[in-house]
């Protein structure tokens, strides 16, 4: 298991303490187990060791592998669990479901009526507070501004958004420009793109008074994703592969070695640092953004902590400088083009009408301001279907989705072989 490790210390006194040797260094360190290094950055930026006045133990493990270690620890008891840890969207209603997770209710009445109403609404169990999260993750649909100028005769992004209003013009555009372009322009790379769009849209969760329910949406996700497969409109790539990240380079070639150009990508806030500016160097200043057929999120990161911690107020306290203190959150997200859940700073935020540096995602969205895009799709995101059970279950759905847009099964057959699998897997 590959994990990173540093402690951030106050006072010289009290380090020198901890490293010679104290026969419990838990007793006066608070421990935090994390999957994405964002948390050491903030700890460091916003000074909390010196806050809390006491040694902060950090332990970063990777995404992929962090349940496989939180899990038997949170078993073990206080002595190896870790005080805080951080949860992500695919997992983090199992852990608010386990009562094992300390209430932190009085950190989010603190914040009442500031904060937008879908991370809490997912963090809540029984009606209470069991997860703080410092960011939103609405998703957007960016395209190609050179694309839709050729193709759709505009790249005002107002004007681009009435051709995706809704899937069915979504399909109809889609065809249109593939077409126009003689069988080249994919509307999208990886049908997998849909995915959190549609599930989204769902009227109920996986689970419905104990039995397994297939929404309608994810019928019509498979839908979709077989009409874009059978008439040549997606990319035929798969989500985090090379193609995928060709088409943002505007490098996709088909197996004969022909250009794929590739018209959008649906991805959340973070998607736009850390997925799409990171790999798209050579179409810099050429995309743009639009809400889309649908209102939807992708992912977030929130902080819980151990209901058994020796230190209950301190990781309280933790949570609330890294999540909820405003002066925080706001140099966090000047600093680094975080979208955060947080309705008055963000205001605050896009009432600064400074220039944009050359390399902020306003530059590359061509002069586009992705936070008002954020900001006006937040408030309607529905955090309500988030189940404990759902990242086994999408994963087992995926396979469905993928047996049937292959031509491997026909639907009926693929929905089978998905009841199949969440009965024998999981019971339902």
């Amino acid at each position: 298991m590959k994990m990173k490790h540093f402690s951030l210390i106050a006072g010289a006194a009290f380090a020198a303490l901890v490293f010679a040797g104290c026969p419990d260094r838990r007793e006066n360190t608070l421990v935090v187990w994390v999957f994405t290094d964002e948390i050491g950055q903030k700890i460091e930026m916003h000074g909390i060791a010196e806050t809390l006045g006491m040694g902060i133990d950090v332990s970063l493990t990777p995404s992929d592998q962090f349940q496989g270690r939180l899990d038997p620890a949170l078993r073990a008891g206080r002595r190896v669990a870790p005080d805080v840890f951080t949860l992500e969207s695919a997992f983090v209603r199992r852990y608010i479901e386990s009562g094992l997770l300390l209430d932190l209710t009085e950190l989010y009445e603190e914040v009442s009526g500031r904060v937008l109403p879908y991370p809490v609404e997912i963090a809540t169990y029984g009606g209470r507070v069991y997860g703080m999260s410092w960011q939103a993750t609405p998703g957007a649909m960016f395209f190609r501004r050179s694309l839709a100028l050729e193709y759709l005769g505009t790249d005002d992004p107002a004007e681009v958004q009435e051709f995706f209003a809704d899937w069915e013009l979504f399909m109809e555009t889609a065809l249109s420009m593939n077409e126009a372009s003689g069988g080249r322009v994919a509307v999208i790379s990886a049908v997998g793109d849909l995915n959190h769009p549609f599930r989204s849209a769902r009227s109920q969760p996986w689970i419905v008074d104990g039995q397994l329910y297939i929404d309608p949406a994810m019928i019509d996700y498979m839908r979709m994703a077989r009409f874009l497969r059978y008439n040549s409109l997606d990319g035929r790539v798969d989500q985090w592969s090379t193609g995928w990240f060709d088409g943002m380079r505007g490098t996709l070639t088909d197996g004969a070695g022909n250009p794929v150009p590739v018209f959008a990508y649906f991805l959340p806030t973070w998607g736009i640092h850390y997925t799409l500016r990171n790999n798209a160097p050579l179409t810099h200043g050429d995309w743009g953004m639009i809400p889309g057929p649908v209102t939807w999120f992708w992912g977030g990161t929130w902080l819980a902590a151990y209901a058994e911690t020796r230190h209950p107020e301190a990781a309280k306290e933790f949570i609330r400088q890294v999540a909820t203190n405003e002066a925080n959150i706001y140099r966090w997200a000047r600093e680094t083009g975080d979208f955060l859940n947080n309705v008055y700073v963000m205001n605050r935020i896009l009432a600064d009408d400074s220039p944009a540096p050359s390399d902020s995602p306003v530059a590359f969205l061509g002069g586009q301001n992705h936070f008002e895009i954020f900001m006006a799709m937040a408030p309607y995101v529905d955090g309500s279907k988030i189940q404990g059970t759902d990242q086994a279950i999408d994963s087992l759905f995926l396979e469905a989705v993928t047996q049937y847009v292959n031509g491997e099964a026909a639907m009926e057959q693929a929905l089978a072989m998905f009841r199949e699998q969440v009965r024998a897997q999981l019971g339902f």
